[in-house]
């Protein structure tokens, strides 16, 4: 039983695991994603993290000592020139571990392991998750300010609603007293045309009588 033995040997000599875990880091770095094991990965996390921070200080000594661990001049370059530029403002965990389904062969525990800062999907979902503000009771109060002005504003728009609908009701006895007035003065006309024609057929009788 292995109590308490918290070093993962993953079944490899010391050399022959240094020389794994340093081919598996520079993958990481120059791939930003690889797929292996879940036991692998955990090793690894430790492995390389240490090295991304020794990047950030770009110096001769820095790089020298990164080179030590990764025998790999590509990697380096990329490390120091690329990802050390995108991770400058993160203190710390710098990977991430994405549990997959179980390998056919051995049904070992496998995952993707991957430089957070390089899944641009899950950072746009930081960034929109970031924005939202946070819902307290105190919100409450602004609604009901808010709800205030709605309310004196839609009175506002039934008051000028209600005066539009009123202009016309005014009108409307204007126009009617108009007709009413048109009426009048007919029967005036009509009349004195009645009297006019009633006098000329007097006038044409009494020439007859003569």
């Amino acid at each position: 039983m292995r109590h308490g033995k918290k070093f993962n040997h993953l079944g490899r000599t010391a050399s022959h695991r240094k020389a794994m875990l340093s081919n598996m880091a520079s993958s990481l770095i120059l791939h930003k994603r690889i797929t292996t094991t879940v036991a692998k990965a955990k090793a690894l996390r430790k492995y390389v993290e240490p090295l991304i921070t020794k990047a950030k200080a770009d110096s001769t000594h820095s790089r020298r000592v990164v080179f030590s661990y990764l025998q790999n001049k590509y990697s380096v370059d990329t490390l120091f020139n690329e990802v050390a530029d995108k991770v400058a403002n993160r203190p710390g965990g710098y990977t991430r571990i994405i549990k997959l389904n179980s390998r056919l062969g051995d049904n070992a525990d496998m995952c993707i392991m991957e430089l957070v800062d390089y899944n641009e999907l899950l950072v746009k979902e930081e960034k929109s998750a970031g924005k939202k503000t946070r819902r307290s009771r105190r919100g409450s109060g602004s609604k009901t300010k808010s709800a205030a002005p709605k309310s004196e504003a839609k009175a506002e728009v039934t008051k000028a609603e209600e005066s539009k609908t009123e202009e016309p009701k005014a009108e409307k006895p204007k126009a009617e007293t108009k007709k009413a007035e048109a009426k009048k003065a007919a029967p005036k006309k009509e009349s004195k045309k009645s009297d006019s024609e009633s006098k000329s057929s007097e006038e044409k009788n009494e020439d007859k009588g003569e």
